[in-house]
């Protein structure tokens, strides 16, 4: 079974197959799910210092924190999508 990687910036990969949303994190409910997530050990930081753009949750409960637009990962999840997808 292969696992597709998506780059969600500086170099960092998550398995693509886990997402199961990418949001702005600007909402106060983002901002308690961030810390929460924290409290929890469950955060994962990957903006390398940045500013956090996005968040993304996996199936496993756990945040992603990433210095790209919500917008951008997105593309580039829906062309990972459509590269897998079976040609007819």
């Amino acid at each position: 079974m292969q696992k597709n990687l998506l780059n969600i910036g500086f170099g960092n990969t998550i398995v693509a197959e886990r997402i199961v949303s990418i949001v702005s994190p600007n909402s106060a409910p983002m901002k308690r799910l961030k810390d929460e997530a924290r409290d929890n050990r469950y955060l994962v930081n990957a903006t390398q210092g940045r500013k956090t753009r996005s968040i993304i949750i996996t199936d496993s409960n756990h945040v992603i924190l990433s210095a790209m637009q919500p917008e951008t990962i997105s593309q580039r999840y829906e062309i990972l999508q459509q590269s897998q997808s079976p040609s007819k």
